[in-house]
């Protein structure tokens, strides 16, 4: 968690930021609402991938339901059920300069901080300097912003088609993949990202540091 130790360090500039966020929620309604476009492109793509046949959709066992979506050089799914909806202004994301690599700044949704954060720094990538949309997720509430280069499509896969996390990849880091798609696409376990505590920060202290 990031703490007042780092604003009484000189690390990260609380005041700064706090203030940014005033001025977007003071001049813009756009930093709570989803890309209309967007999301009626992602709702058809659902809509299609729903229709197809069942008797294809179910030889493999059950389905998993994904949003997939690219960051730096890594394509990931995350199941629809924790994606609640696609922002597409990366301009009214406001960074903290001296932040954790993971931690790629504060939008405003609905009125509230939310924390945007990069997945690649966990697989041990560099972080993207790119900007891109963000998935708000969370358990039917939002909780955490994904930062991404592209969302590409909503799809079905077959759960027993995953391949098992490679190796390569260290214990924590497993728990946060429920497996491989054979394209070669991390399928990301919704609870274990959700669970995580390197992506969530406490802002609590920071306002009144």
């Amino acid at each position: 968690m990031t703490g007042g130790d780092d604003v009484k360090g000189g690390g990260l500039d609380w005041a700064a930021a706090y203030r940014r966020l005033n001025r977007l929620a003071a001049t813009t309604e756009a930093s709570s609402t989803a890309d209309p476009a967007r999301e009626a492109a992602l709702l058809d793509e659902r809509a299609r991938a729903l229709a197809r046949p069942l008797e294809r959709r179910t030889q493999a066992g059950p389905l998993l339901e994904l949003v997939h979506f690219r960051s730096g050089e890594q394509d990931y799914a995350l199941e629809t059920r924790f994606v609640l909806e696609v922002l597409r202004s990366p301009e009214q994301l406001v960074p903290l300069p001296g932040a954790p690599e993971l931690l790629r700044g504060l939008t405003l949704l609905h009125g509230e901080v939310l924390a945007v954060v990069e997945l690649s720094p966990l697989f041990g990538r560099a972080a993207p300097t790119t900007h891109g949309p963000v998935l708000v997720v969370g358990p039917g509430r939002p909780e955490l912003g994904l930062r991404a280069d592209t969302v590409e499509e909503v799809r079905l896969l077959a759960r027993d088609t995953l391949l098992a996390p490679p190796a390569a990849l260290g214990a924590q880091e497993r728990t946060l993949v429920s497996g491989i798609s054979r394209d070669g696409i991390i399928v990301l376990e919704g609870e274990a990202l959700l669970g995580d505590g390197r992506l969530f920060f406490d802002f609590s202290e920071e306002r009144t540091a």
